[in-house]
């Protein structure tokens, strides 16, 4: 502000000062020119003693117009006129010659007065003759003490600016020291880096969401858990093609906590938190973070089968039991032939069911889930069958166990529940028919139940996320169907045939079929 300020300075006085020279100047060369035009001056040149009609008369001028001096003078220069009579007769000291051309001329010359700015302009007569020469002139002191007047008046507005532009810089200042918690320039720029590299290396999806609903920031992480290819800084959150419920949560402006969203390809876990100033009640945005917790949720669904499958060999062992005991009892009572015969019947049951799903279904783990399944459906009072066409030999799909254990198992989970809720409304026994094959290089997989079927004004949301008619249900289950059949570039659909069948297809991998 100090150099702002003396630059302006300086040239304010440099102009002043060329101006106060300018007026000055035209100021003498209109008196002199004035003084010369006069009709009077030609008719005192014309007495015997010039002198004693214009010396009063240029005295007169002089006072009533302010100037030091008005000096008129013969062609050679010699004083009719001067402040000081005792100068009167006296050659004038100054340049005439272009005068005595008949042009007017200015200068700054040292007199008998000192220094000062004087113009000098001919006499002319009737016929444009120089006769006389006329003089005036205000001292180079008198200017100079114009000027101070000025230069006064310059340095109370140029201090004033500099004390208000100061002011005003310290307030800026402090205010920006407030905003940046007292950081300089080049410290916030370092700290910015550091939390920029922080934010994007980071393993957590990190999104930062402006009031506007725009992303402001979204590092690697969440680039790659969200699938998107660029950068989306800027960018509408609705214009990102995510899912509905991921959209509104990451638009929301109340806090979420650990709500699982899923994608395409991910199960996400998402935590939002609205950033508020303190100072001023707004929101800023929100700041959203994402963890993926597919592999998390795949390995649950796992596990919940591994679950199943061990409750239905606990119930298996508690009838195995149960059987053994009567076995005995039969034997302790001399019934040696009916003992054979209970137990022999119901051996012959297991095994049946076992070479049933083992001979259809060779895969180890999809073999497992179907025994697991159908113990779990007779125990709840369900029949669960294989269709004569299934057939899936190990290694024909090429396709993630996890992934089909997922499919495979949510669907017949859900058809059971299904089958025994509608066992009131339907005769004979609560029944789940399995469908598992190859068939035109996809892997087809077929759940029926004998439940009340899916409205048709509701199969469309069936397979997202939240949606249930269990009152206990979480609506995870479908969605992590339509989920895995999306991933695998598959296709599911929803049919009514007496109950709910769900039809997946999912594309075999060739080289595993070969």
């Amino acid at each position: 502000m100090a150099v702002l300020v003396a630059v302006g300075a300086l040239l304010a006085y440099v102009d002043a000062a060329r101006t106060v020279d300018d007026r000055a100047r035209d100021k003498v060369t209109a008196i002199a020119t004035t003084i010369a035009d006069s009709p009077a001056v030609l008719s005192a040149l014309a007495l015997p003693s010039p002198s004693t009609a214009l010396q009063p008369f240029a005295e007169q001028v002089r006072h009533d117009t302010g100037v030091d001096f008005i000096t008129i003078m013969d062609p050679g220069g010699i004083r009719y006129t001067h402040p000081d009579p005792r100068l009167i007769g006296q050659r004038f000291l100054g340049t005439i010659d272009v005068a005595r051309q008949g042009r007017v001329y200015t200068e700054t010359y040292t007199g008998t007065l000192g220094p000062s700015m004087r113009a000098v302009v001919p006499v002319f007569d009737g016929e444009r003759r120089v006769v006389a020469l006329v003089s005036a002139g205000i001292k180079v002191d008198a200017i100079a003490a114009t000027l101070a007047q000025r230069i006064q008046t310059l340095a109370a507005v140029a201090g004033a600016a500099l004390v208000v532009g100061t002011a005003g810089s310290y307030l800026v200042s402090a205010r920006l020291r407030r905003q940046t918690r007292g950081l300089a320039p080049a410290e916030l720029s370092s700290v910015f880096a550091y939390y920029e590299a922080t934010l994007h290396a980071v393993r957590e999806g990190l999104v930062l969401v402006g009031a506007d609903e725009r992303v402001v920031l979204c590092n690697d992480a969440a680039r790659e858990l969200l699938g998107l290819a660029g950068d989306p800084a800027g960018a509408a959150v609705g214009d990102l093609g995510l899912p509905p419920s991921l959209v509104e949560a990451l638009r929301g402006q109340e806090p979420r906590r650990d709500e699982i969203h899923l994608t395409d390809v991910r199960v996400l876990v998402v935590s939002t938190a609205p950033v508020r100033s303190r100072a001023r009640a707004r929101d800023h945005g929100t700041v959203v973070t994402l963890r993926d917790h597919t592999d998390l949720q795949l390995l649950t669904g796992e596990l919940t089968t591994a679950r199943g499958l061990a409750e239905s060999l606990r119930s298996q062992a508690h009838e195995a039991a149960n059987r053994l005991h009567t076995v005995v009892s039969l034997v302790e009572m001399g019934r040696s032939q009916e003992a054979i015969e209970f137990a022999t019947a119901e051996l012959e049951i297991a095994q049946r069911l076992t070479d049933q799903v083992v001979g259809a279904v060779s895969e180890p783990v999809l073999a497992a889930l179907l025994l697991g399944k159908t113990a779990e459906a007779g125990e709840r009072g369900a029949e669960l069958v294989l269709t004569d066409d299934t057939a899936i030999e190990d290694a024909d799909t090429g396709l993630e166990s996890r992934d089909l254990i997922t499919v495979l198992g949510n669907l017949i989970d859900n058809a059971i529940d299904a089958a025994i809720e509608g066992a009131g409304e339907r005769p004979g026994r609560p029944r789940v028919t399995v469908t598992a094959k190859i068939e035109d290089d996809d892997l087809l997989l077929r759940v029926a139940d004998s439940g009340p079927g899916v409205p048709d004004e509701v199969r469309r949301h069936v397979f997202e996320r939240g949606w249930t008619t269990k009152p206990d249900g979480h609506g995870l289950g479908l969605a992590l169907v339509g989920q895995v059949v999306r991933r695998n570039g598959g296709s599911v659909d929803v049919t009514t045939d007496g109950g709910a069948v769900f039809t997946v297809r999912l594309p075999v991998r060739r080289e595993a079929v070969r």
